[in-house]
């Protein structure tokens, strides 16, 4: 019973943080109204086996290389009455090797990519820097729109 019940404790630790959630949330101060974004970033791991197996005494030349990329949606709410959502995204932010079978490192390489975390942070922050400047002309967009009606 032990056994189970440090086994049930383990797995909560594990999947307790995903590799993949990433948020950010922004406000901009703009003539049409504040801007309060708010980000959702999720990540993809991406593998592809490469080499082959080797006979025992020779060398394997078997490797799992892998990229990450990610996918940012923006939901904002412009002044008090208009929303706007967008995606956006980047490949490869993150790339690797690992020797042996893909699906026998698949922990292995989720390890590698949260030890990287900063450099994901980083790669959100970056889309949101560049997303930026769409947001504000969506605002200025709606704003000369309100002033025609």
């Amino acid at each position: 019973m032990k056994k189970m019940a440090f086994a049930a404790i383990g797995l909560a630790a594990l999947v307790g943080t995903p590799v993949n959630a990433l948020e950010h949330q922004t406000i901009i101060d703009h003539p049409f109204g504040t801007i309060a974004a708010g980000y959702e970033g999720t990540i993809e791991i991406d593998s592809k086996q490469v080499g082959a197996a080797s006979s025992p005494g020779r060398r394997s030349s078997l490797r799992c290389n892998w990229t990450v990329s990610i996918t940012v949606e923006r939901n904002a709410m412009v002044g008090e009455g208009f929303q706007t959502r967008r995606s956006m995204g980047q490949d490869k932010v993150l790339t690797g090797s690992t020797p042996g079978w893909c699906n026998q490192r698949a922990a292995k390489i989720d390890q590698m990519v949260e030890a990287r975390r900063d450099d994901l942070r980083a790669a959100l922050l970056a889309l949101v820097e560049q997303d930026r400047k769409v947001l504000v002309a969506e605002a200025d967009r709606t704003q000369a729109r309100s002033r025609e009606s």
